[in-house]
């Protein structure tokens, strides 16, 4: 006879979620601080146009973004169809370029202030005068480094 007696029922341990929430939480709180938020929303069609020399920007804190194309369909009716100029939020004419890219850099940090890059982010379709009278005013107020925003690939194919 033996002493000791083996035990049939095998009892199935239970996993602990004692740590779950902070689990939980530390997952939140890393995409809370990872998550970027889109910062403005497009009034103008932009569908860019191809180019095959580009070179991917390095320091995207440094850009003034400038929207250039017709207005979507949702502003159609209120300002027409000529292609039209995005600043932020808003719609805006030509004379307001050189005063919200002064706006801009002055927001930027003192010390990148002097390599503040303007990027056009210009329709395919739009007209090279609206593009031109831009420029211009960009050279009122000596912001003279300009990128054009395009995809990769080739515009004629053969």
């Amino acid at each position: 006879m033996s002493k000791f007696k083996k035990n049939n029922v095998a009892k199935s341990q239970e996993i602990s979620t004692a740590s779950l929430p902070d689990i939980v939480f530390m997952l939140l709180f890393f995409f809370m601080t990872v998550t970027v938020m889109k910062e403005e929303a497009l009034k103008v069609e932009n569908i860019l146009p191809s180019a095959t020399e580009i070179k991917k920007m390095e320091h995207k804190d440094r850009i003034v973004y400038i929207y250039v194309g017709k207005p979507t369909q949702n502003y159609v009716h209120i300002v027409g169809e000529e292609p039209k100029i995005q600043l932020n939020d808003k719609l805006a004419n030509v004379s307001d370029v050189g005063p919200f890219v002064l706006a801009e850099i002055a927001k930027k940090p003192s010390h990148l202030r002097g390599f503040v890059t303007v990027a056009l982010k210009v329709d395919k379709k739009a007209n090279m005068g609206l593009i031109s009278d831009i420029k211009q005013e960009l050279r009122k107020v000596n912001a003279l480094k300009i990128n054009y925003i395009t995809y990769e690939g080739e515009e004629i194919v053969n």
